[in-house]
């Protein structure tokens, strides 16, 4: 038993350094190739330019590589943002030339200039990973003029930057990329952004992805949860089934009786057959009534609905006399969720469920409707 434990143990180690599959298209694959490729070129041609094609010094280099990585493959990142980019660069290039100027020990050098860099991008927003690189190549190359910061890297940072900002909007991909809370209205979640903020300082780790982009991916995580669970939920598996019913003839003191016995507000009028033809619900009862008097209204609708007694009377005595006549349906195999627009803007309280031969087999309520959607997304 502990073997087998050891070796399940030590199988989920070794996993862990096999990479998940990228989930990208091979379109947006190719969308951040060719963006990569363009603005290296763009980078590298202007920048040659500038500095001269005799040659006169750098005009380009190597951490600009994996900038691109960043910008045109991951836009959406903090990582990968303008001031990241140009800041992580320009300012881990000067910190580099401070520790090979300071420092005459080049191992020290190096590792200095890595950790006082990403401490210097965490204090100024700009953590940028190709910044410590940046750092780094100036200890190995020994650079000690603090223009090499400006010409090429902040040239080559600034360059890069705009080729992304025209490349990204180009091809439907927004940069620079919001990094704060959006306030515009969001769909509904069972999580709100300040729930968000306590997550992620909980959390308390660098997240290679914005704070709008990871509510965004929550909220539509949650909307596939409710398709998955909801999308094939059919009105047979949430309706009430062998619901009361009442005839065309029944009494209206029999179906008030009724409604206040079981506390319901509405019957399905069904024919022998249990087809329906009706439905009669408590607003019908109340229609009959003068509503604008609110005085003695108890009474007046006892005594409407007691029976008369008389074999001619020009007042309703049975259900068939009041009842609503046009009834909306659904089938038994009708997916559910197809129901929402008919409770939520339809103005629907009751839908009678019908089979293949159009019998009354069950009835589903609002209080249907959200017990379902209740088992439906709550936690395990």
């Amino acid at each position: 038993m502990e073997n087998a434990t050891a070796y399940v143990r030590t199988r989920d180690f070794f996993t862990r350094f096999w990479p998940a599959p990228v989930r990208v298209g091979a379109v947006e694959r190719w969308r951040a190739v060719a963006g990569a490729l363009i603005g290296i070129l763009l980078t590298a041609l202007v920048s040659r330019w500038w500095v001269g094609a005799a040659g006169a010094g750098l005009w380009l280099v190597a951490p600009m590589g994996a900038s691109a990585v960043l910008v045109f493959a991951v836009p959406g990142s903090p990582l990968a943002q303008p001031w990241a980019v140009v800041g992580g660069n320009t300012l881990s290039a000067l910190v580099g030339i401070a520790c090979a100027v300071l420092v005459p020990d080049p191992v020290w050098a190096a590792a200095l200039a890595v950790g006082l860099a990403i401490a210097l991008m965490f204090g100024l927003r700009c953590l940028h990973p190709p910044g410590g690189a940046t750092a780094l190549l100036m200890v190995l190359g020994h650079t000690t003029s603090f223009h090499f910061a400006v010409s090429p890297v902040l040239f080559n940072s600034v360059l890069l930057v705009l080729a992304g900002v025209l490349y990204n909007s180009l091809t439907g991909r927004r940069y620079p990329h919001a990094q704060h809370a959006t306030t515009a209205p969001q769909p509904a979640a069972r999580f709100t952004a300040a729930d968000l903020d306590v997550a992620m300082a909980h959390y308390n780790q660098v997240l290679d992805v914005s704070r709008d982009d990871l509510e965004q991916l929550l909220q539509y995580a949650e909307l596939a949860a409710y398709q998955r669970n909801l999308g094939e939920l059919r009105c047979a598996d949430i309706m009430s089934r062998a619901p009361l019913t009442v005839e065309f003839g029944t009494p209206l003191n029999e179906a008030w009786a009724l409604l206040q016995a079981r506390r319901i507000k509405a019957l399905p009028v069904v024919d022998r057959a249990r087809r329906i033809v009706g439905i009669v619900t408590v607003a019908d009862f109340m229609q009959q009534l003068d509503l604008q008097d609110h005085q003695g209204i108890v009474g007046r609708l006892r005594a409407f609905v007691r029976p008369i007694g008389s074999s001619h009377s020009e007042r309703p005595e049975v259900v068939g006399q009041i009842m609503t006549r046009q009834v909306r349906v659904a089938s038994e195999s009708r997916h559910a969720i197809e129901l929402v627009p008919l409770f939520s803007e339809g103005g629907h309280h009751h839908i009678p469920i019908i089979d293949d031969e159009k019998r009354l087999t069950g009835i589903i309520t609002q209080s249907d409707f959200v017990r379902a959607l209740y088992r439906a997304v709550k936690p395990g």
